[in-house]
């Protein structure tokens, strides 16, 4: 009997992100999934080489790969309705994990326990936050960009994103923003010439 699984993860192409707001340049949930598992390399390496941490960066990584893979199934619901109401989000939540789990039962069952732990995280806590934490960067760096091609429709996202990584109180959080997420503003001429930067 053939596996399904790994043909439905080729979907997340297929889901349009920022749904309720006009997009100079569209996102799709794989774009965002990839950036989102970068930014948590970034977020795990900081971590470990400037605050003493101990993160095991691939199992981040993996986290991050699949913290949206729901997403193939219930589509992206815009934030503004998610987060309008504690019991939707309580809803979503069980949806999401509901989803994930339909997900994880199209794989051989000799598979399953292997992505179980991705696509239906435990007590992982403290790289979830590390998700978490990409995950709105990566929302962030969006506004940015959109915000830099002319479009002020995510100016206000951008501002929300701003005070919720702050709140977020991740020093590898707050690392980035200073190290890191100017460079995102720059043109690529920008980019090539600036030099290298210190510490």
């Amino acid at each position: 009997m053939h596996s399904h699984f790994y043909a439905m993860l080729f979907r997340m192409r297929y889901i349009e992100r920022w749904g309720l707001m006009h997009n100079t340049r569209p996102e799709n949930l794989s774009e965002h999934t990839l950036d989102v598992a970068i930014l948590t390399h970034a977020l795990c390496t900081l971590g470990n080489a400037r605050f003493g941490r101990s993160y095991d960066c691939g199992q981040a990584v993996l986290l991050a790969l699949y913290h949206d893979c729901s997403e193939i199934l219930t589509g992206d619901l815009p934030t503004p309705i998610k987060y309008h109401d504690p019991a939707i989000r309580t809803s979503y939540k069980l949806l999401e994990r509901e989803a994930s789990a339909q997900l994880l039962s199209l794989l051989p069952q000799d598979l399953q326990g292997d992505y179980a732990p991705y696509l239906l995280p435990g007590q992982e806590e403290e790289l979830l936050a590390l998700v978490k934490g990409a995950d709105k960067l990566s929302a962030l760096i969006k506004c940015i960009q959109e915000e830099n091609l002319g479009n002020r429709e995510f100016s206000q996202a951008r501002q929300g994103l701003r005070q919720a990584l702050a709140e977020m109180h991740l020093p590898e959080v707050d690392c980035f923003l200073e190290k890191f997420l100017p460079s995102y503003g720059l043109s690529l001429d920008e980019l090539q010439n600036n030099t290298p930067a210190a510490d």
